[in-house]
Parts: structure tokens; C-alpha cells; sequence
């Protein structure tokens, strides 16, 4: 079995053997809809000649740097900076959420609905919660938003690492954390899920590009275009049913790798600033 060769975009014969697993969206939607759009990608890999199999990795770090890997969704700071050598960009999706545009997607810092600041000025010596280090919406666009305004490299009084996104919301509402920066599609399907959610958008974070989907660093420009084509037909697919709906996503599209050089751009001028991590 062969893989096709560079240009040919047609369904190949036979499945090719490399790479094979799928794993997204890394957004947290209703299971129906996660499944009926699995559903219908599988059916257009498998159309294209791929023959992948759906997984639900635990460790998305090390899943994201398997081998087989065939189509993921990963975060944009990862990309540029731990997945470098692992990865090649397939898509970039645009969704339908307060603070989205095109492509481009920002994180809502976010405060309890009572709280007093009125700006991020205000959150000075105080309790702010991030999902992961590595993630661009909670960790790196919030360096980027603080750095200008932190003194001797601190600005927080203290860091409350979370995990997810969801579990930053929970510390805020429960106040544990003051404030988080929360990925804009990940903060309108909250509220999709809880409409009286008790939190108010203090500012936005410096845009980037949203977050992309991936394949393996193997994969050939060939098996890059099918990948693509397969999904563009998915997101189409389903919108009739309401399940794009469900996922807040549009439409995918091609850029260039190098659109992701803003994040690295945030990173490096908070190093600049004196702030290179969090504090």
C-alpha cells in the first residue's frame, strides 16, 4: 500500500497506513455532536483513502506527538513551540463567538459578576487561575495583556494552575481564583450550556490565530490537501442539522504557518517587558 504522491487531491485506492488517528474537537460540546461530527469526518478520511480511528487521549501532550498521528485539534502556542517537529498545520477554523474574527480568535478575561475592577489594571495583587502553561488562550495572551503593566516581573499576588478551561471558570465562580483568561468559543459554549453563568468580561487578550488542526509531521503535501478537503466537506455536512451550530464552527481554512508568528511575537515581547512567566 502507497501513500499518494504529492499532488494527487483524488480518493486514493486503498487506505493509506500512515498515520491513522483522529482525535477532536478539543472544544467540549454536547456528545451528540461530537459524534455525528466524527461520524461524518471518518466517513470522508475513509473516502480518501485513509483509514483512521477515533481516540480519546488522556495525554494530548504525547498523543499530539505520535507518530500516527492523522487529525487533531491542538492549541497554537503548543504548535509553534513543544510541537514544532511533530506537527504540520492542515486547517484553521472560524467560529461564531464574541471575540472571534475570521481565523482569529481571543481569550475574555473574565471576573466574577460583583466584582469591583473595572479594568485589567484592577486585578493588581490579586488571585488569577490558568488552565496549562502551554496554553495560549490562559497562559501566553494573558502574559501578553499583563506584561505591559507588571513591576519587577509580578503582577498577581498569586497563580492557581487548573487544568482546563472549564475548571478556571469554576474557580472564579467559587473564588478560588479572582480572574482567568478564557478561550472565547470555550467561554460562549459555556454560557450555549449556562446562560446565567455569573461572570463579566473584563477585556480581551491580544488575537492569534484559532486554534489549528494538525497531522503528523510525516504526512505528505498530498495526504495535507486530502486532509483538508476531508474536513472542509465535513464542517459543510453538517451544518444543515444544527451540529455545526453546536460546535460554534463555521468554516475551515488554509494559512500559512507562519500566521501562528504572532504567538511567538506575544511570547517574546513579555520576555521583553521583564515578564517571562506568569506572576
Amino acid at each position: 500500500m502507497t501513500a499518494p504522491r504529492t499532488g494527487e487531491l483524488a480518493n486514493v485506492s486503498e487506505p493509506a497506513l500512515r498515520p491513522s488517528l483522529v482525535s477532536l474537537p478539543m472544544y467540549d460540546v454536547p456528545r451528540a455532536a461530537r459524534e455525528r461530527f466524527l461520524s461524518v469526518l471518518t466517513a470522508h478520511l475513509k473516502s480518501r483513502g485513509f483509514a483512521p480511528t477515533v481516540t480519546e487521549p488522556a495525554d494530548l501532550m504525547a498523543h499530539w506527538r505520535v507518530p500516527d498521528l492523522l487529525l487533531s485539534q491542538t492549541c497554537g502556542y503548543p504548535m509553534v513551540t513543544a510541537l514544532r517537529d511533530h506537527v504540520r498545520l492542515v486547517a484553521v477554523p472560524h467560529y461564531d463567538a464574541p471575540g472571534c474574527e475570521g481565523p482569529f480568535y481571543r481569550s475574555a478575561i473574565v471576573v466574577r459578576a460583583e466584582d469591583a475592577a473595572r479594568g485589567v489594571e484592577d486585578l493588581r495583587g490579586r488571585v488569577a487561575a490558568f488552565n496549562s502553561d502551554h496554553s495560549q488562550s490562559g497562559y501566553n495572551a494573558l502574559r501578553a495583556t499583563i506584561a505591559p503593566l507588571a513591576r519587577g516581573g509580578r503582577f498577581f499576588a498569586s497563580l492557581v494552575e487548573t487544568g482546563s478551561h472549564r475548571a478556571s471558570i469554576d474557580a472564579v465562580l467559587e473564588g478560588v481564583a479572582d480572574a482567568a483568561a478564557i478561550d472565547a468559543v470555550t467561554l460562549a459554549l459555556a454560557l450555549d450550556a449556562e446562560p446565567t453563568l455569573p461572570l463579566r468580561v473584563l477585556d480581551l487578550t491580544p488575537a492569534a490565530p484559532a486554534l489549528p488542526f494538525v497531522t503528523g509531521a510525516g504526512a505528505s503535501d498530498a495526504e495535507v490537501d486530502a486532509l483538508f478537503e476531508a474536513l472542509r466537506a465535513s464542517v459543510e455536512e453538517i451544518g444543515p442539522d444544527g451540529t455545526r451550530d453546536a460546535h460554534r464552527l463555521l468554516r475551515v481554512e488554509r494559512l500559512d504557518r507562519a500566521a501562528f508568528d504572532v504567538i511567538l511575537a506575544q511570547e517574546q515581547t513579555s520576555r521583553a517587558l521583564g515578564y517571562p512567566v506568569l506572576a
